[in-house]
């Protein structure tokens, strides 16, 4: 009864301020709550925001980067959806309830919803990944519990639609205006080409 009586008198979260997060070398930003604790990722090129690090240090938002040994391009979208779902198959007893896949240019998007097994409790997240020409962008929000990522989710999902990329990743990714000569190990802008080939 007295738990009931303390979870009604929970408040909904709320912002109290807001920050800016950039990645070290300017690839990609999203926002997120001020009053969040931060943490940087150990083995990894990332940070961890924990909004009650005390009493809840499995419910946050965390963020990260990887340069990968291959440009990415659109139509690699099947390969890298094979080892998406192999990834998830690693964890205990996961359910994905989400799946949504995308192409923006020559960028390769997936956001999973999903749960899984941690020993004795059951944890929800919900994973962005992007694939953005030679990088893997990740921002995962985990919740301890399906009620802790119900009740943090307004404020999570903030963090998620205000990610964005600089222009010149943009840029690299547009496949009208360049694209990637993996024999000459380099980008090739479309109009030097229609322009030599005009020429000839």
């Amino acid at each position: 009864m007295a738990e009931q009586t303390a979870a009604a008198k929970r408040q909904p979260p709320r912002f109290y301020g807001v920050d800016t997060y950039w990645d070290k070398l300017g690839r990609f930003s999203f926002r997120y709550a001020s009053t969040w604790t931060r943490f940087d990722l150990e083995g990894k090129d990332g940070v961890m925001y924990v909004p009650e690090p005390v009493k809840d240090p499995e419910t946050y938002l965390s963020s990260w980067i990887e340069e990968l040994e291959h440009h990415v391009i659109a139509e690699d979208l099947d390969v890298l959806r094979e080892g998406v779902e192999e990834g998830l198959q690693q964890l205990t007893e996961c359910q994905v309830e989400e799946r949504k896949d995308d192409i923006i240019n020559n960028m390769v998007k997936f956001e999973r919803v999903f749960t899984f097994k941690d020993g004795g409790a059951t944890r929800k997240r919900k994973s962005y990944i992007l694939y953005a020409d030679k990088w893997l962008i990740c921002l995962v929000f985990q919740g301890s519990s399906s009620e802790e990522y119900d009740y943090w989710l307004a404020m999570m999902n903030y963090s998620f639609v205000t990610i964005k990329f600089p222009d010149e990743l943009m840029f690299l990714t547009d496949p009208t205006l360049v694209r990637w000569d993996p024999k000459e190990n380099r980008y090739v802008l479309k109009e030097e080409e229609e322009q030599e080939s005009a020429g000839k």
